[in-house]
């Protein structure tokens, strides 16, 4: 591990997998072992930290004759204490390496019988200015109890075998919620698009993700796409039990593609049960930042929006993720993991992908641009408004009911068929009259949102959450101003644009709704991906697939 060569990428065309091996210069430093606590034996609390599960008295970095420290492991952090320092105060250590931020520990022999071990971890680093950022941090430490080399390689692995144990997150434990661990080592299918973006996803994911993942045992395959809809045919036809996880290095619409290939499986069930991971290689890498923002950690873009999305899959904690099924007048059904749009949002991404080489800039210019040439857009809006229970968690209402019978769109039930849209009759039939129909039929926009960011710098839905069973359906009424209009994005920036109360700026929670345009006008996305202008309908699937997530 310490000075290791970057390892190779494992490219899917024919290439060969590679994983990073373990290196140092291990070097001789007369120093006492140290040993794990005796069974049975507690030690008192350290501050901070927790029980002492072992300790003892190494060498600093793998150099003989380099100065040594005090070792204290707990069930949360490393604590190194200087000799001299304030070990057996209360002030606490000279040094914490908290373990929720590791992600890999190794030991090896050294030289003249000595061992190493050593840990990998991406603590938070703060600039002066701007958001703090994960930065790699490597500590070696040096074992030298006497001549006896096996001896000492014994305790080296002790110590980093413990190490890994603690870095595993632990799987919290809350009603329903289904969580679960990448094992380790970890088989991981990687399907980047090279032009998405500015066209930089495989020179990031060589520089920054491909020596993370080797560091934390992760084998990376890579795909690299050459067409639209290679990912969807690849995952649709793929021998899924050669992967753990999915791993999609692109914008949204990438994952897009692999959500709906794995939909179009004849084992989807099986299949939507493989963790999914988003890594942000594209221009707006919306559920990349949802997931970052999830994890509670502070807004960021670019690499250090990729440092996080790596990190949070290095720690390979994976949770379920709602879906949203949408059906439109032209027969298809699609799947949904972020948003679909119609009107100025969608007209904005679509209008802008001329300026895709500009990356998340693209989307201000186009903005700009379609703020001068303002429209409107007129059709019928309806939904099914959010009913939640006690505990704040989304029930099922009353079914609708047509002609005697719970209607079925598009699925029976039968094992192997698609889930079925119970919430929603045929676009041809009126909306169940339980249903809310909106009064006003001339629109700027209409966006159902199910994931907090509508782009790495757009806060739309800052309530939502990753299984929370609900679309958060957003419209903006005809008549607003250019001005008014530019406001509200700009306050979206910090997830404030709903502070302004905005007469004409309307959300409401939903699990379903329907968009009925008065005419084939306007653009329609779902993903980030352009469709057809046409009546659509959605609802909400509840868990329907897993992603890799920070918490």
């Amino acid at each position: 591990m310490n000075g290791a060569a970057p390892p190779a990428i494992a490219v899917r065309r024919g290439g060969r997998q590679q994983r990073a091996a373990a290196g140092g210069a291990p070097r001789r430093v007369p120093i006492p072992a140290p040993a794990p606590m005796a069974a049975g034996r507690r030690a008192p609390p350290e501050p901070g930290g927790g029980p002492v599960l072992l300790q003892g008295v190494f060498g600093v970095g793998p150099s003989p004759g380099a100065a040594s420290c005090s070792l204290v492991l707990t069930a949360r952090e490393l604590q190194v204490r200087r000799p001299g320092g304030s070990s057996g105060g209360s002030a606490g250590p000279d040094a914490a390496l908290r373990l929720a931020d590791c992600v890999s520990s190794a030991a090896f022999p050294a030289a003249a019988a000595a061992a190493c071990f050593s840990l990998v971890c991406y603590p938070f680093r703060g600039p002066r200015w701007g958001s703090p950022a994960r930065q790699r941090l490597e500590r070696t430490f040096r074992v030298y109890g006497g001549p006896d080399a096996e001896g000492n390689l014994r305790i080296a692995q002790a110590w980093s075998r413990r190490i890994r144990e603690l870095s595993v997150p632990a799987v919290p434990v809350q009603d329903g919620d289904s969580y679960g661990v990448l094992p380790r080592p970890c088989r991981a299918l990687v399907l980047l698009n090279p032009q998405s973006g500015a066209g930089r996803a495989l020179e990031d994911f060589q520089a920054v993700v491909q020596p993370m993942l080797a560091e934390a045992d992760v084998a990376a395959t890579v795909f690299v796409t050459e067409r639209p809809h290679h990912a969807h045919e690849k995952v649709r036809d793929e021998d899924l039990s050669q992967w753990d996880t999915l791993v999609v290095m692109s914008g949204d619409g990438l994952l897009y593609e692999v959500v709906n290939g794995l939909m179009e499986r004849p084992d989807w069930e099986e299949a939507m049960k493989k963790p999914l991971c988003i890594l942000p290689g594209g221009s707006g890498n919306a559920l990349a930042a949802s997931i970052n923002y999830y994890a509670g950690n502070d807004h960021v873009a670019k690499k250090k929006l990729l440092t996080n999305c790596t990190f949070i899959l290095c720690k390979g904690l994976h949770t379920q993720m709602d879906l949203v099924s949408l059906s439109t007048a032209s027969g298809k059904r699609l799947f949904s993991f972020l948003g679909f749009g119609w009107g100025f949002i969608s007209d904005v991404d679509i209008d802008s992908e001329k300026y895709r080489w500009l990356g998340n800039a693209r989307f201000t210019l186009g903005t700009l641009q379609c703020l001068a040439k303002l429209r409107v857009y007129q059709g019928r809006l309806s939904y099914l408004p959010l009913v939640p229970t006690a505990q704040g968690t989304p029930r099922d209402p009353p079914e609708p009911v047509t002609n005697g019978h719970i209607p079925l769109p598009a699925g029976t039930g039968a094992p192997g068929s698609l889930p079925p849209d119970s919430l929603l009759v045929p676009l041809g039939q009126p909306v169940p009259a339980h249903w809310t129909v909106v009064p006003e039929e001339e629109f700027v926009t209409v966006y159902a949102i199910y994931q907090s960011h509508l782009g790495t710098n757009l806060l739309m839905a800052p309530a939502a959450r990753l299984r929370d069973g609900c679309i958060h359906l957003f419209y903006l009424k005809a008549g607003i101003s250019r001005t008014a209009l530019l406001r509200i994005f700009l306050a979206m920036a910090r997830g404030a644009h709903l502070d302004l109360n905005c007469p004409y700026l309307c959300y409401v929670p939903v699990q379903a709704f329907r968009l009925e345009p008065r005419a084939a006008a306007g653009i329609m996305t779902v993903d980030g991906e352009a469709l057809a202008c046409e009546p659509v309908q959605g609802q909400v699937h509840g868990r329907l697939c897993r992603i890799v997530c920070g918490s």
